[in-house]
């Protein structure tokens, strides 16, 4: 379905506690930042090394640095906010840029709100950042704003993704790398995940 799953062990069972109702704001809000950083680290395996050489207290030594790769990351608003520190704490210099959308009642479709984007965003790698992957309106609207302002390389992260969403991405931007934590079963009648942890923006800021 071009869905990579990060299945370590530590994504896990952070996880399991997301998905828990009794866990309160604040530590849902902290457990969405580490999985975060998490995936982060997973995701950003493919950065393009260099070699360098860098003076030791002992000598010279042969080593490695990120090739001038400059990312940036793009959370979905709101819910796609909790993820930014978590982001930002392993990968500190990448930008960030902000896509306010919101669904629709009536037609569950996306609706733009805002949009802001760095300056230099076509010369960067960009992960859209959305803990919840459902109907896959808003990643795929995402991705073609991001598109309109000359994104060229594309992936997206989810903490949970449900089989339409992913099939949707697929659709339209099968260019777009997909990365989650867990395939949960599908969609129920409100278009949320199921079993899936509730409403991640209201759960992550503490509103209804």
């Amino acid at each position: 379905m071009g869905l990579t799953i990060l299945s370590h062990p530590l994504l896990q069972h952070k996880l399991t506690m997301l998905r828990d109702k009794q866990t309160g704001v604040k530590e849902f809000r902290e457990i969405v930042s580490e999985i975060a950083m998490l995936m982060c680290y997973e995701v950003t395996r493919d950065l393009p090394l260099e070699d360098v050489t860098v003076e030791t207290p002992l000598g010279d030594a042969e080593a490695k640095v990120i090739s001038g790769k400059k990312l940036a990351f793009a959370p979905i608003l709101r819910a796609g906010l909790g993820m930014v520190d978590g982001m930002l704490h392993l990968v500190p210099n990448a930008k960030v840029a902000h896509i306010g959308l919101y669904r629709d009642p009536e037609t569950l479709l996306p609706v733009k709100y805002y949009c802001k984007m760095p300056a230099d965003i076509s010369e960067r790698d960009v992960i859209i950042l959305d803990p919840m992957l459902a109907t896959g309106g808003s990643a795929c609207a995402a991705a073609r704003f991001l598109k309109d302002y000359g994104a060229r390389s594309l992936k997206l992260l989810c903490i949970l993704a449900a089989p339409q969403g992913v099939e949707k991405m697929r659709e339209e931007h099968r260019d777009v790398d997909v990365f989650a934590c867990c395939l949960d079963a599908g969609l129920d009648s409100h278009a949320y995940i199921v079993p899936g942890l509730g409403d991640a923006g209201d759960r992550i800021f503490g509103t209804k």
